[in-house]
């Protein structure tokens, strides 16, 4: 799953592509069964070659294509002239939705847990909970850290950073705490569920994953661990937290 900085990239990169000129080159690289040359996409897209050399160079400085060195001529030592640069669609793949989605966490997660149930027998569920529980359980490790907060206040500042860069959007409210729609005074609301999509189909499946990954979140934040609830509301996540002192 990409992190601030990973959908930073991913904007450039799409921002890239705003120019109709680098367009058209991205396009004709992206069709060709191998790698190309500047000189090929120039004259393909009827471009002087220093104009396709910038573009090209562009699209690759953003991630969005690879190159390589080879010479065309088949010829090899003196006099042989020196390598082209080619061209080639990159291998990373570059994703990014307003509002922040996180389909392919979904994906992996119910992949994993689907396939566990087939090879156990247990209810996929229940399989999938725990599997969201404990990938909850691994980004909330890596939060806590060596020195984890000794308060419940600052143990749901983390956790909301933490649910911030995986899309949730919490509400600014982790000084009062209050959030600006809040469920009971000093509960926070996210205001993004990252699988809205999934949750207005699969409305109890989705809900159900979402509560089992912040709960296991939260749980590594013991002994203050922030308060977990299902809270569904209209266009936002089924799950409000709140400092442990609220518990």
């Amino acid at each position: 799953m990409p992190d601030q900085d990973g959908l930073a990239r991913d904007a450039a990169g799409i921002g890239a592509l705003a120019d109709p000129l680098r367009r058209r080159l991205y396009a004709f690289v992206c069709a060709q069964p191998g790698p190309v040359s500047r000189d090929q996409a120039a004259d393909a897209v009827g471009v002087a070659r220093h104009q396709a050399k910038f573009h090209l160079d562009r699209l690759e400085a953003e991630g969005l294509l690879e190159s390589s060195y080879a010479r065309l001529t088949g010829r090899t030592g003196p006099g042989a002239g020196r390598p082209a640069k080619l061209y080639r669609r990159s291998a990373r793949d570059i994703a990014i939705s307003l509002p922040h989605r996180e389909y392919r966490l979904a994906g992996e997660l119910m992949a994993t847990a689907i396939a566990e149930s087939a090879a156990t027998g247990a209810p996929v569920r229940a399989v999938l909970d725990r599997v969201a529980t404990d990938y909850g359980r691994r980004i909330g490790a890596r939060a806590a850290g060596a020195q984890p907060p000794q308060t419940g206040r600052g143990a749901l500042a983390a956790a909301l950073a933490v649910l911030a860069e995986h899309g949730y959007e919490p509400c600014d409210a982790t000084a009062a705490p209050v959030s600006v729609e809040q469920a009971e005074p000093g509960e926070v609301v996210l205001a993004n569920c990252p699988f809205h999509a999934l949750a207005q189909s699969q409305t109890e499946l989705a809900c159900g994953m979402n509560y089992a990954l912040i709960q296991g979140l939260a749980e590594m934040f013991t002994p203050v661990a922030p308060r977990t609830r299902l809270c569904p509301g209209d266009q936002r996540c089924c799950v409000v937290l709140a400092p442990a002192e609220m518990r």
